[in-house]
């Protein structure tokens, strides 16, 4: 019998590539390592993102990524002071890959 491809469990974790906009030069693709959130919590999540830092969201969201810097909250507050766009790069990554808006017919 053939393994499954699929399975109504998900991990915990996905990794997705992140184009990170660098000024004065060209876009480079970081690999992160997202949370997986159930739908109820994806919603809270959304509705948590008021007034909240670029960083703070990303450690919510993220727990590594495949740059020699460590992954915590001094990198990322760094990352996103010195390249304006990462942020919302990294976030709107994750949604789109959490809720399959990549998925083509």
């Amino acid at each position: 019998m053939a393994k499954p491809k699929f399975s109504l469990t998900a991990s915990p974790t996905f990794k997705a590539k992140v184009t990170i906009p660098v000024a004065g030069g060209k876009p480079v693709d970081v690999e992160f390592t997202f949370k997986h959130r159930t739908r109820e919590a994806f919603k809270k999540f959304i509705e948590s993102l008021t007034d909240r830092e670029d960083a703070d969201v990303i450690l919510d969201i993220a727990s590594g990524w495949d740059l020699e810097d460590s992954f915590d909250a001094e990198s990322l507050e760094e990352l996103v002071e010195n390249h304006i766009g990462s942020g919302l790069a990294i976030i709107q990554t994750y949604i789109a890959e959490l809720t399959a808006a990549k998925v083509k017919n």
